[in-house]
């Protein structure tokens, strides 16, 4: 009876990891369908109204180290807490006032939210390597699902809802969803024992390994810190450029370009599933980098090449980008020995990889401009998802009992 219970708390836990999941990207993708909308409100150029759209990948990099702090002092399920009640603040704020009031708000708003948002980024792996070790592909690759899932209703149902309530009522209704989460959240952890370092244990030293110096002495760290640098680098530049690039390159209608966004961003629920899939069938995980980073690959090279097949290169990319998410933290699960060593992992790979990727728009952008045409552009491009699949080989290699 004991072991039914145990199982049964470990499948509600992952269900309110996974609904807390859906607030993870939601309240960034609900923001690009009615851009013009809010710049319009609250009187801003296009420089200030893409700052808002990009604070938060520049949280993701400055507030990770930050975020493994408070969920060593707190506990990861208080962390989770703390993060929902963050989004549920920033996103209400963020939509609040008019005038210079309202701008003050948003940009603040969007602040609390990236930072919310940030801790969700680093907890998440953090309680998947220590609740669920023997299942991280399978509850990465659902967490990853569910992340992907989110950012499809926030793209297509923003817009509908701004019809019927404005940009700030459309904005703010994704609180609620954040609502249901932490209520959710609160309701599933109230029974299970959390376990901050520094409340439910006496202060015990650190091993030498679970440090940030010993972390980031480890060569593993910074191969991961390539692979995600690769994949958010790459990742930030397709969903920044692709509709241009295609009217560019193709000459298709505006509405065809805006499109092309949802195959990307769909499939990669598809490329969560099928990693821990093919991992569950004994497929090694070396064989499933390799597939993932090929299918990467393929959308700038099939660019180069033959750009008229674009919509199956944007198609493998966007199965691509969301299997290598899962690698990528399967193996950070796989290869740390402690909590304590996850957690720093996951920041730092965080930090370093989104202080990489945040600059993916403007860096694209500048090449385009300078060369005055895409295929700089594409190199670039073609450059990081080479440098991902790479270091993916590294991380992925066969290895004696020793992790370091």
């Amino acid at each position: 009876m004991s072991n039914i219970r145990a199982a049964a708390c470990g499948s509600a836990l992952l269900v309110a990891v996974l609904v807390f999941a859906l607030n993870l990207r939601t309240p960034i993708t609900s923001l690009p369908p009615v851009m013009s909308d809010v710049a319009a409100g609250l009187g801003l150029d296009q420089t200030l109204a893409g700052l808002l759209v990009g604070i938060p990948a520049l949280c993701f990099s400055v507030v990770a180290p930050a975020a493994s702090t408070l969920i060593a002092k707190v506990g990861p399920y208080a962390a989770v807490t703390v993060a929902l009640v963050g989004v549920i603040v920033g996103t209400l704020v963020r939509s609040a006032g008019s005038g210079t009031v309202g701008v003050v708000a948003a940009f603040a708003g969007t602040v609390v939210l990236g930072s919310a948002i940030t801790v969700g980024n680093v907890v998440v792996p953090v309680i998947i390597a220590r609740d669920f070790p023997a299942r991280t592909a399978p509850a990465t690759g659902l967490y990853s699902s569910v992340m992907n899932l989110g950012s499809v209703f926030a793209t297509s149902l923003t817009a509908p809802l701004a019809a019927l309530l404005g940009w700030r009522g459309a904005i703010a209704s994704w609180a609620v969803v954040a609502v249901v989460a932490l209520v959710w959240w609160k309701i599933t952890t109230r029974r299970l024992v959390d376990r901050p370092a520094a409340v439910h244990a006496p202060p015990v030293a650190e091993r030498p390994e679970e440090t940030w110096a010993g972390v980031l002495r480890r060569p593993i760290t910074w191969v991961l810190v390539v692979a995600f640098a690769g994949q958010s680098f790459s990742y930030f530049a397709v969903t920044g450029w692709l509709p241009e690039l295609l009217r560019d390159l193709l000459g298709v209608s505006v509405t065809t370009a805006g499109n092309a966004a949802a195959p990307f961003q769909g499939l990669a629920i598809a490329g969560s599933v099928l990693v821990p899939l093919a991992l569950a069938a004994r497929v090694p995980m070396r064989g499933a980098a390799v597939v993932m980073a090929l299918l990467w690959v393929s959308l700038p090279a099939g660019l180069l090449l033959a750009p008229q097949w674009w919509l199956l290169w944007v198609s493998l990319a966007g199965i691509a980008q969301g299997g290598n998410f899962v690698v990528i933290f399967t193996v950070v699960a796989q290869r740390c020995r402690t909590v304590a060593q996850t957690r720093r992992t996951v920041a730092a790979v965080q930090a370093f990889g989104y202080a990489v990727a945040a600059s993916a728009p403007a860096v694209i952008g500048a090449v385009h401009a300078a060369s005055g045409g895409w295929t700089a552009a594409l190199v670039v491009m073609l450059g990081s998802t080479l440098a991902l699949g790479t270091a993916e080989l590294v991380a992925t290699r066969r290895r004696g009992p020793a992790r370091s």
